[in-house]
């Protein structure tokens, strides 16, 4: 089998197996059924046998970290484009991290690793502190009140819960009186 004719089994296979997963979520007709496998050579086999697990290749992490510091430069790259004043806006710099993201999945796939794993998410965090180290909000500290206003705010409540189920027990012994 020559190159072409692989890169069109391959593409022919995408095509066929993106319209068994699309059909799988409608319900249709026997006749659509067919139209569907009508896609498939007579030299292509449908076996209702589950396939066997494809052999899964061993991780290359020295590629990938080579492969993953790419598209750091490519997101560095696009990053300069973006007011330094910016990058702690998510909706300046959305589309340059999605980007990035999608590359480290992209390499991660492509050097049979798993996406994400714990060589990408360090590079990650690296790219983190390099942009946006500056961009933690400052939350406020907070104090205990002073000892009379706790002491209140805590009275407050008690006092009431008694009051309240001191009036059930008062009226619930006064509705013989009014009954």
């Amino acid at each position: 089998m020559n190159t072409s004719q692989t890169t069109m089994s391959v593409h022919l296979y995408h095509v066929s197996s993106q319209l068994l997963f699309s059909f799988s979520k409608v319900t249709h007709t026997k006749q659509d059924f067919c139209l569907l496998l009508s896609f498939l050579s007579a030299s292509d086999s449908f076996s209702t046998e589950p396939t066997p697990p494809r052999v899964r290749k061993v991780c290359n992490e020295s590629r990938l970290q080579w492969e993953v510091e790419v598209c750091g430069e490519g997101f560095k790259e696009d990053m300069t484009h973006i007011d330094p004043q910016n990058w702690c806006n998510l909706t300046h710099f959305i589309s340059e991290y999605h980007l990035f993201t999608l590359c480290t999945e992209t390499k991660s796939q492509i050097v049979d690793c798993y996406w994400p794993n714990p060589l990408v998410e360090r590079y990650i965090i690296h790219i983190h502190k390099h942009f946006f180290s500056n961009c933690t909000i400052d939350q406020p500290l907070w104090i205990d009140p002073p000892d009379d206003t706790l002491t209140i705010l805590i009275l407050i409540p008690v006092f009431l819960t008694l009051a309240m189920i001191g009036l059930v027990v008062w009226c619930s012994k006064r509705s013989d009186i009014l009954a």
